[in-house]
C-alpha cells in the first residue's frame, strides 16, 4: 500500500472516530505508522488534507459497492439500497461518520464542497441507470430523491442510532421514483 493511501486511510479513521479536529498532519503521520512529514510530502496544506480524504471517501464507497448489477423490479431496488444502507452503517461505520463530518464541514468551505460534490456525482453515475432500466420518467431527478432518503436514514443511524427498518421508507421513496 503506497504511502499516500497509508495516509488517506489513517486520516478517514481519525474523522471518523473523532472528528475534524483532531485531523493534523502529525497525527495522521503517527495513525499511520508513517515518519513525520509524510502526509505532508502528499497533502501540503490542511485543505488538501481534507480535500484528499473527501474523494478517499468516495473512492472507496464506490469500491465497495462495485457495479451493481441492474435490478429487476423495484422491490430488487429496495433490495440493494437496504443492503447499502445497512453496510455503510455497521461494517462501514467509520467510513460513514467521516463522510458525515466532512459534509458538515462543506458547508463552511467551497473546496470541499466541491469535492463532495465530484463524490455525489459519481455515486449518482451509479444510481441513474439503475432508475433508468427500471423505468423512471426522470431518472436524474429520482436518483437525487433516492440519494437523500439514503443521506438521511444513514444520518438517524448513526447521530441517534436509529434502527428502524428503513425498507418501508426506500419503497416508497422507490416506488414514487419510478412513476
Amino acid at each position: 500500500m503506497s504511502t499516500r493511501t497509508r495516509a488517506l486511510d489513517a486520516a478517514l479513521d481519525l474523522v471518523g472516530t473523532e472528528g475534524l479536529r483532531s485531523l493534523t498532519h502529525a497525527r495522521v503521520d503517527e495513525r499511520a505508522g508513517l515518519p513525520r512529514g509524510s502526509t505532508s510530502n502528499h497533502f501540503r496544506t490542511r485543505a488538501a488534507l481534507l480535500a484528499g480524504v473527501v474523494d478517499h471517501v468516495a473512492e472507496r464507497e464506490l469500491a465497495d459497492l462495485g457495479v451493481p448489477s441492474l435490478p429487476d423490479s423495484a422491490d430488487a431496488l429496495v433490495d440493494l439500497l437496504t443492503g447499502y444502507l445497512t453496510y455503510a452503517v455497521t461494517a462501514n461505520r467509520t467510513l460513514t461518520r467521516a463522510r458525515l463530518v466532512l459534509f458538515m464541514e462543506a458547508a463552511h468551505n467551497a473546496e470541499l464542497r466541491d469535492a463532495v460534490s465530484r463524490g455525489r456525482a459519481a455515486m449518482s453515475g451509479l444510481l441513474v441507470p439503475l432508475l433508468t432500466h427500471l423505468g423512471a420518467p426522470a431518472p436524474e431527478v429520482a436518483a437525487n430523491a433516492v440519494m437523500a432518503c439514503c443521506e438521511g436514514l444513514i444520518l438517524h443511524r448513526v447521530a441517534r442510532e436509529d434502527a428502524t427498518d428503513p425498507r418501508p421508507v426506500l419503497a416508497l421513496v422507490v416506488r414514487a421514483s419510478l412513476s
